[in-house]
């Protein structure tokens, strides 16, 4: 069974599956509850020469008071473009340009936009449980050319039960994770 482990490496298709779920964490961190933080914007990618770039690449991230983040663009032809990603990234924010500067005030959370925000991080966890969902696939590829390359029938039913087992409890955990953050988001 040593050779078997080569071709299965459950330790990879764990640390890929948990990287999904740090991805989701990081993402759910975005979605404020009607304050302002710097990790709202994160995930916003910016067309910046050529290339998607973070936001916190192209500019410095502050959050001057409770209600406002401010994002001040290194290079002035870029304002145009960071202020269309804010815009087109589901934030729900109303971009204000001063200058260099991009000031984003944080409306007050009305029960629609609990709603839309609830939505939101649903597809965040759609988009975790796909990425979960991938990573299983490679593993049972995997297990079909370990059998095909001689595996037993047993071992390959005992690791087909194993990466099954690794992904229902990553699914479990997103699940898990998006009901907290949705009683969060919907808390007034």
């Amino acid at each position: 069974m040593a050779d078997d482990d080569k071709e299965i490496d459950i330790d990879d298709l764990k640390r890929r599956m948990d990287g999904a779920m740090t991805a989701l964490r990081h993402e759910f961190a975005s979605l404020r509850t009607g304050r302002a933080s710097a990790s709202m914007v994160e995930p916003i990618m910016v067309d910046a020469y050529g290339a998607p770039t973070p936001i916190n690449q192209v500019g410095t991230v502050n959050v001057p008071e409770p209600r406002m983040v401010t994002i001040t663009i290194w290079d002035k032809s870029l304002v145009g473009k960071a202020e269309k990603a804010i815009r087109e990234s589901g934030l729900g924010i109303n971009p204000v340009i001063d200058g260099m500067t991009i000031r984003l005030p944080i409306p007050e959370l009305n029960e629609e936009r609990r709603i839309q925000l609830s939505k939101v991080a649903g597809s965040y966890a759609e988009n975790a449980r796909v990425a979960i969902r991938n990573v299983r696939r490679d593993g049972m590829d995997q297990l079909k050319k370990a059998k095909s390359a001689g595996m037993s029938e047993d071992d390959h039913k005992i690791w087909s039960g194993e990466v099954q087992e690794i992904t229902d409890s990553h699914i479990a955990a997103i699940d898990k994770a998006l009901e907290t953050k949705q009683e969060e988001i919907m808390q007034v």
